[in-house]
């Protein structure tokens, strides 16, 4: 690997949430929604792809805009939002595009000779007489597609939403939302082979009691076996059914992540969640014997800037052959192949724990700048673009704004954090959320969630420019516990008054004599 991974994995200023991801070749790909910076609602940027080398999952590159919104003919105008959507090789071997436009209630597909596009309109998925999906009595609502082509080149379609959408979206159809629902298409890709069924109903008989589908159908086929990833109604979870078959027979296996770490050893619900929660969707990756998850975590207080993130699975097969996978960590290190190095500059950006002194808390739901006012969040320093308008990129500085007294970052992990010989943390006055004039206190370092094991105690007393805050460096000696070669977690908790942004901080090492 040419160089360290991190979470988010794409740089600062995307937001690409839903990510599914596959190997095309011998990259990876990714294909996601895509959301702005600041905007009002999901998903308001057309497709764009990004891929990296399968051996190197630190290379990200860009790969452009594989679709517009304005692409559909029934979207001439760009007025609906193009969703998640997922890709799939077809029985001709071209890249077939699934994408749903918001809440509209129809299902279009795009194609292409590269993985990276530029895809092009195919069609509408629809009945053999030409009706559409989603405008005949008793469908079902086509939303968030998961597609898979199986060995014998059948195609099947995945779909279902939760929550009932009314039927003036949905072109005055009523539409069904009992769960998630899988039909077969013909090798056209577009036209409706069998009656969709449902497969994962959302409450009563055959439905997984406590982590019901909600949403973000995503297929898999590993070793003769089927699995299905999908988001649980608890929203801030991804899991896991596994069936012999791909149209029946699925088994609960488990929660693959949860971006607030909810079911892990100390975080119980939301409320004690390790991170700040909402929705997340994803995908799973296979490259050898090594398993990936692919989610995304919520930034800005809002449900509208969410960043890809991904971590490895822990693996297992049982005496029947059927891979098996622990709930996995969020951290900050997640392709890395391993912990952080524990030396260096690093984006406060990429903490993998963030709570108040009062907990954290969801995005979802009403007001939630007011509601968690008092709390720290992930920003950027610039407005976003639309790269489809620019031809690149937004480059934008990201870090954690308003930490008040008992705000907590953590980053997970690092190695050699023993030999760390002292600490700098660059910060400034925060000056929204009701804050005012300067900053003082500390920044207490440790290794331990709950403020335990401290290593550093960092004085902060930040001023003010003429220009308003600025950003200034300030470090303390570190004295570490030994820890030998085992990884470790950081943890910054400022102590003080007033209210602080974090942007970056930097491990010094000892001098290891030769």
């Amino acid at each position: 690997m040419s160089n360290q991974a991190f979470n988010p994995y794409l740089p600062a200023g995307e937001y690409i949430p839903d990510a599914e991801p596959y190997v095309f070749g011998d990259r990876v790909y990714i294909y996601g929604s895509h959301d702005r910076f600041g905007a009002p609602m999901f998903c308001v940027n057309d497709y764009v792809t990004w891929s990296a080398p399968v051996d190197d999952l630190s290379d990200w590159r860009y790969e452009g805009v594989i679709y517009r919104k304005n692409q559909d003919p029934k979207n001439r105008l760009g007025l609906r939002l193009l969703f998640a959507p997922d890709v799939t090789v077809g029985p001709d071997g071209r890249y077939y595009l699934y994408y749903a436009f918001d809440f509209m209630g129809l299902m279009g597909v795009a194609v292409a000779d590269h993985p990276a596009g530029p895809f092009e309109f195919h069609g509408h998925v629809h009945y053999p007489d030409g009706t559409l999906w989603g405008r005949r009595k008793g469908d079902s609502f086509p939303f968030d597609p998961g597609v898979l082509v199986d060995d014998d080149n059948r195609v099947y379609l995945y779909s279902g939403f939760y929550t009932p959408v009314p039927a003036i979206a949905t072109g005055g159809r009523k539409l069904g939302f009992d769960g998630g629902y899988v039909l077969e298409l013909e090798d056209d890709m577009v036209t409706i082979k069998t009656p969709e069924k449902l497969l994962f109903p959302k409450s009563g008989p055959g439905s997984f009691a406590g982590h019901e589908f909600f949403e973000a159908s995503s297929m898999r086929k590993y070793d003769g076996r089927y699995y299905f990833v999908y988001s649980s109604r608890l929203n801030h979870e991804l899991c896991y059914a596994v069936s012999d078959r791909p149209t029946e027979g699925f088994e609960f296996g488990g929660t693959l992540v949860s971006i607030g770490d909810v079911g892990l050893k100390g975080y119980v619900d939301e409320k004690t969640a390790s991170n700040y929660t909402g929705n997340t969707h994803g995908g799973m990756l296979r490259i050898g014997d090594d398993f990936y998850t692919f989610y995304h975590r919520q930034t800005n207080r809002s449900s509208y800037a969410r960043q890809a993130c991904a971590e490895k699975l822990e693996a297992t097969r049982d005496e029947r052959g059927v891979w098996r996978f622990a709930q996995a960590e969020v951290t900050s290190c997640g392709l890395n192949g391993g912990p952080l190095r524990g030396k260096g500059i690093y984006e406060a950006r990429i903490a993998c724990n963030l709570w108040s002194a009062d907990g954290a808390g969801r995005y979802d739901g009403s007001n939630p700048k007011k509601r968690l006012a008092a709390h720290p969040y992930f920003t950027q320093d610039r407005r976003d673009v639309n790269p489809a308008a620019v031809g690149a990129t937004p480059v934008a500085r990201q870090y954690i704004a308003n930490m008040h007294d008992g705000a907590v970052a953590g980053f997970k992990y690092f190695d050699g954090l023993d030999q760390v010989s002292s600490i700098a943390v660059t910060m400034r006055a925060h000056k929204g959320d009701g804050a005012r004039g300067p900053a003082q206190g500390v920044m207490r370092v440790s290794f331990d969630p709950d403020g335990g094991r401290v290593i550093a105690e960092i004085p902060v007393q930040t001023g003010e420019s003429a220009a308003g805050a600025a950003w200034g460096a300030y470090s303390a000696p570190a004295e570490p516990p030994a820890v030998g070669d085992r990884p470790a977690a950081l943890y910054f908790t400022y102590r003080g008054e007033g209210s602080m942004d974090f942007q970056s901080f930097e491990l010094n090492s000892k001098e290891v004599k030769q």
